[in-house]
């Protein structure tokens, strides 16, 4: 039923924090947006001294456009591209509201009222033309109670679609529909957030606080009265709820800060109100020196001190202090020290850390059950109050709040029958909460089936409480994921690559090194990787599923090499790399890379290479060897030089196309998103295609190394006709790099290094503009690199990067 609606234009009532950047983000995915708020009822002293009335344009649509600008001044920033800001257009209730009719989805984003929604639902009213989709942004407001009085076609087409702020960043998006909401309208939102949004779409009972702050918030409630029972310190409780634990490094208070005391303080208050059978309702009281911060109004960030506060010593350095809970005095931070938490450093895998860090002795690993055996009786009776379906709840809290793995899976870790005894005679726990999970769990493995999830087939099956048997999570059927493959479809692996047989004649090339780095065991699995394909299969993919796709070449090893002067076992690793980088282009089959968040140095020049990039619209791509002292040596280089070559136009040599390659690479640019890349010239147009979302984004680079391969695929030819600038183009280089340096813009050595990216891309010394082979400017490339690793500076900069924790990139 969904395919039959189109949405092309979205209205957006409300341009506070939320609507502003959910008005960005449907600009993001080629929208066109129509931002409105309300007119100001006072002139500001700045409007009086122009001699403006309020019925100015500029002043009756000041609080709309100072919201939105606002937004795009925000870091992380909510929109793809500044060019993307003229798909929004804003105006006021008053002058624009008659506008919606042209519009196909309008989203209210208004003050969390229910007089005021409803008074702005009954202009909606006035002017939709009927079958409009009508939602409510609410995060806490019965949707049901917002369509008394409505039309008949209104209610039928309204629903509650929950974005979690930041909205182009969180990935949840729940939608509440009420009694007399379509299913297909319900089934058109579910799939448009999916496939446009790139959302983790949950669907949720119109319930008090819904899935995602209704969990949430008791977990963190439940940690801010734990503390009180422990005498735990802001910094012990941080370090213990944070990556460890497989939850964000923000963790409990530090996230608290961010989203805001007040924020949250509401949320817990209308739980109280709204969830009077809660059985563990105790854990929205807030405990008493919460409640003297929000007197103190000490609301986190945006008042400048929460949890934690920002400050300068007499020296101006700055410092933040953390808060005594017990004193309600600001003070410096204490390193936290666990030996539970030292053991579960090495444990990559989250499930099996789970095991370790629940296993702890010491005062984490007591947190850690005080924590959990809670939550597990509490999610269990959540079912099926707020959700028929279990894996609802861990999708909301992956994607709302982060967490790797929800509460459910975490149980499923631990065991779930072994879990059991351990709830019931668990000391800390809310009132109300007795240890005693929900009668369905038992039922559960009374029946003998021991865990909510399963992989079967290569696609992970949930326990059905109804039917009380396992069935696919739906809307994952198609989706490729390499955990749920790769022991039954693995085909070769070494210590830092999987390939795995994705069926159909495609094959993946996976990394799984630290960050993903790039050493030798790598670039050996591409190579064999393609060896593979092109002998067995028709295509290859190369991605995997860490956080980041990669974060470029091992520098450890170059370091190591550069200061030994190993200097032929480096020229014989650059040359390695660059061949792989070739082989990538110039293979028998399509290639096809699909990177995702951090795709740096090597990441980025692969990428680069391949015949069709398949990229998630979160990738921060960039060529960033500067920084280490050293110029892409990976083809990189290269390959900049051939792109600036090929937008020459009508063989008229333009200098200004060499300048702006030169500089993305001379400034180490690295793109804030997908669209951002292309800009930069990372990707090439028809060369590239960008997925919303990031579980989609394997089976959509299968899907175009198949078409490719049945389109009947041709193995491209080595270029032998790259023009460079030579002595024209060095000219402009070298007076740059120097005027940067008479300037203190620029060191010493960044003028070395500016120099020779220049001669590379240049082609070196020739006396006229030239046409050259890829392998001539590999070869000058690589010889530039050597002699950069030979200089003291570039050693020097590699070191410190490696001694100051830096991530492992070139």
């Amino acid at each position: 039923m969904h395919t039959n609606r189109n949405i092309r234009k979205v209205a957006v009532l409300g341009s506070g924090v939320m609507g502003s950047r959910i008005a960005c983000h449907f600009a993001n995915i080629g929208m066109e947006v129509l931002l409105l708020d309300i007119v100001p009822r006072e002139l500001l002293p700045a409007e009086e001294a122009k001699g403006l009335t309020l019925e100015h344009p500029a002043v009756r649509n000041r609080i709309v456009n100072s919201s939105l600008e606002t937004a795009l001044k925000t870091n992380p920033s909510p929109i793809y591209s500044k060019s993307y800001i003229s798909r929004v257009k804003t105006g006021n209730f008053d002058d624009n509201m008659k506008d919606i009719a042209q519009y196909d989805w309008v989203i209210e984003v208004v003050v969390e009222r229910l007089d005021i929604k409803k008074s702005v639902f009954e202009q909606v009213e006035q002017y939709r033309k009927p079958g409009t989709l009508i939602t409510s942004n609410t995060s806490g407001i019965p949707i049901h109670l917002m369509t008394e009085g409505r039309s008949d076609d209104f209610k039928a087409h309204f629903c509650g679609t929950h974005f979690f702020n930041p909205p182009r960043y969180l990935e949840l998006l729940e939608i509440i529909p009420t009694p007399a909401t379509k299913p297909e309208v319900v089934d058109f939102l579910v799939h448009f957030g999916d496939k446009m949004l790139g959302k983790t779409v949950v669907l949720c009972k119109d319930t008090p606080a819904f899935i995602g702050n209704r969990v949430g918030v008791y977990s963190m409630l439940a940690v801010a009265h734990l503390v009180e029972q422990m005498g735990l310190t802001v910094e012990e409780v941080d370090k213990y709820t944070g990556p460890a634990m497989g939850h964000p490094k923000s963790a409990t208070f530090r996230t608290a800060d961010v989203v805001g005391l007040d924020t949250l303080v509401n949320v817990a208050n209308g739980l109280t109100q709204n969830a009077p059978n809660d059985e563990a309702k105790g854990a929205f009281q807030l405990p008493a020196y919460l409640t003297k911060m929000v007197e103190n109004k000490w609301l986190g960030e945006k008042s400048k001190q929460g949890f934690y506060k920002k400050v300068k010593d007499e020296q101006g350095n700055s410092a933040i202090l953390s808060l005594d809970l017990k004193t309600l005095e600001y003070k410096e931070q204490t390193k936290v020290k666990s030996a539970t938490l030292e053991a579960t450093k090495p444990v990559e895998d989250i499930r099996k850390r789970m095991k370790v860090y629940e296993k702890g002795t010491d005062t984490a690993g007591q947190f850690f059950r005080a924590m959990h055996y809670p939550l597990f009786e509490y999610v269990s009776h959540r079912v099926p109050e707020i959700t028929d379906d279990f894996y609802r709840i861990d999708d909301a809290m992956r994607a709302g709040f982060g967490w790797e793995i929800g509460p459910f899976e975490v149980w499923d870790a631990l065991g779930v029958r072994e879990t059991i005894e351990k709830i019931k005679t668990e000391e800390k726990r809310l009132p109300g909460q007795t240890g005693t999970v929900a009668t369905w769990v038992q039922e559960m493995l009374d029946a003998g089936v021991e865990s909510f999830y399963k992989v079967i087939d290569g696609v992970r099956n949930y326990y059905d409480i109804k039917t009380k048997s396992y069935l696919p999570i739906p809307g994952t059927e198609n989706l490729i994921v390499l955990d749920h493959i790769r022991e039954s479809k693995t085909i070769w692996k070494n210590t830092g690559v999987t390939i795995t047989d994705l069926g159909d004649g495609i094959i993946n090339c996976e990394f799984h090194t630290k960050m993903n780095t790039i050493g030798g065991d790598v670039i050996q699995g591409i190579n064999k990787a393609i060896d593979l394909a092109e002998k067995e299969y028709r295509g290859l993919v190369i991605t995997n599923e860490g956080k980041n796709f990669s974060a470029g070449a091992n520098i450890g090893m170059i370091f190591m090499m550069a200061v030994e002067q190993d200097y032929d076992e480096l020229n014989m690793s650059v040359r390695m790399f660059q061949n792989t980088s070739m082989r990538i282009r110039y293979s028998s089959i399509p290639v096809v890379v699909a990177p995702f968040q951090m795709t740096l140095g090597g990441g980025c020049e692969f990428s680069m290479h391949a015949d069709f990039v398949q990229l998630h619209a979160e990738t921060y791509m960039g060529l960033v060897e500067f920084g280490v002292g050293v110029i892409p040596g990976g083809g990189g280089t290269k390959e900049f030089a051939l792109r600036a070559s090929d937008e020459f136009r009508a063989d008229q040599i333009t200098q200004n196309t060499l300048r702006e390659r030169f500089l993305t690479v001379g400034q180490a640019k690295v793109s804030t998103s997908a669209v951002e890349a292309a800009e930069l010239g990372y990707l090439e147009a028809g060369k590239y295609a960008i997925t919303m979302n990031r579980k989609r984004l394997l089976a959509d680079a299968k899907a175009k190394a198949l078409e490719l391969a049945n389109a009947g695929y041709v193995q491209p030819a080595p270029r032998n006709n790259i023009k460079v600038l030579g002595n024209q183009g060095l000219g402009i280089v070298y007076v740059g790099a120097s005027s940067m340096r008479a300037g203190n813009y620029i060191s010493d050595h960044d003028k070395k290094i500016s120099e020779k990216l220049g001669w590379v891309m240049c082609g070196g010394n020739l006396s006229a503009p030239t046409e050259v082979s890829e392998q001539y400017l590999l070869d000058m490339e690589r010889k530039a690199f050597l002699e950069l690793c030979a200089e003291r500076k570039t050693v020097e900069r590699i070191q410190f990067m490696l001694t100051k924790g830096k991530p492992l990139r070139n």
